[in-house]
């Protein structure tokens, strides 16, 4: 038996820019789902669900960028976090039925893939599914280890996340809202700062786009300076707030989504580095594959917030697998809040 398959497959690298259908091109081909078929220790899968994440514009460039991430292969599917319903199964782990997450998932219909990475979902701790692509995926795993493993905010300390109504932005700020620290986060509409500060419970937010200095606009929500500031963005905004640090601040580099569709020569450059000396300024870049051997603690922190109601998920639901690019490319505008995800099967 096999199933007609539609995917995402890399025709050609995006060096800067957007990625384009010159890019990345949907293309159809059958995959054999039957247990006959498939090798042994592999599962048939129909992929349910893709998470879109700002990091895989990275993979399309052609080149090791900033993130060391290795280029997609030309001519072959890309891969994402996903999550997929076993078909068939040559693992005696699975069955007809079971839900896993996939790390590595191609971006596409059905496929046939190793099961030795893949994470069942136990339904009976009654945690939806697509939390395991948000507060307990990705995302949620970025913000815990940048609150958590490098920031390590106190209480009354005051932080700062840029890009704070998306994925990982919004777990940023709730997570250091729960060390009871004063948070204030940056977005792209007013509708997304509403957001911040009537659901998402920070202190305080304004809109990046009506601000016409983020040095005015960095002293009129922080009189006191920044202790923390969770870095998502890049550009102008870090150089801002490098003028608002306090002593002994730390910064976490998540990412800087405002570079990513740059050559590095046209990103920006950060002129006043010189306060970091000056304040004892901490700030660490991190890759979430580093601190893979925290993942135990994270999931059970984040599993007992989501039970407990601590912690807001927003989900952008695209349907189709046909959405993918235009999806990938929305990231870099202001349309989005929270988590985008594509459900390519129901």
């Amino acid at each position: 038996m096999a199933v007609e398959s539609r995917g995402w497959v890399m025709k050609a690298y995006a060096e800067s820019g957007r990625p384009t259908e010159d890019h990345l091109e949907l293309r159809a081909r059958r995959v054999a789902t039957d247990a006959e078929s498939i090798p042994d220790g592999q599962v048939a899968v129909q992929v349910l669900w893709v998470s879109v994440d700002p990091f895989l514009r990275s993979r399309m460039t052609g080149r090791l960028d900033g993130l060391s991430l290795d280029p997609y292969p030309l001519g072959q599917v890309i891969t994402a976090f996903g999550a997929g319903r076993a078909m068939n199964s040559k693992d005696e782990n699975y069955t007809e039925g079971d839900i896993a997450i996939i790390p590595f998932c191609p971006v596409e219909e059905y496929c046939v893939l190793p099961s030795l990475s893949f994470r069942k979902v136990d339904a009976s701790k009654g945690i939806s599914p697509l939390e395991y692509l948000n507060a307990l995926g990705v995302p949620g795993f970025a913000a815990w280890v940048g609150v958590h493993l490098i920031a390590d905010p106190k209480a009354g300390e005051n932080v700062f996340v840029s890009a704070a109504a998306g994925a990982v932005g919004m777990f940023a700020g709730q997570l250091a809202k729960l060390k009871g620290c004063r948070v204030v986060g940056s977005a792209g509409t007013d509708e997304k700062v509403n957001l911040l500060k009537e659901e998402l419970n920070f202190d305080d937010a304004f809109n990046y786009n009506k601000e016409t200095d983020f040095d005015v606009a960095l002293s009129k929500y922080f009189p006191d300076g920044i202790d923390v500031y969770f870095e998502n963005v890049g550009g102008e905004m870090l150089e801002a707030v490098l003028n608002h640090v306090n002593k002994r601040a730390r910064i976490p580099l998540c990412g800087m989504i405002s570079q990513y569709n740059q050559v590095w020569t046209e990103r920006q450059g950060i002129r006043n580095l010189l306060n970091m000396v000056g304040k004892d300024v901490k700030m660490e870049g991190f890759m979430i594959g580093s601190y893979i051997h925290h993942f135990g603690d994270f999931a059970e922190d984040i599993e007992g917030y989501i039970r407990e109601g601590k912690l807001v998920s927003k989900f952008k639901m695209n349907n189709g697998i046909e959405s993918f690019l235009p999806s990938l490319v929305s990231l870099f505008s202001s349309s989005n809040v929270g988590k985008v995800i594509i459900e390519v099967n129901k």
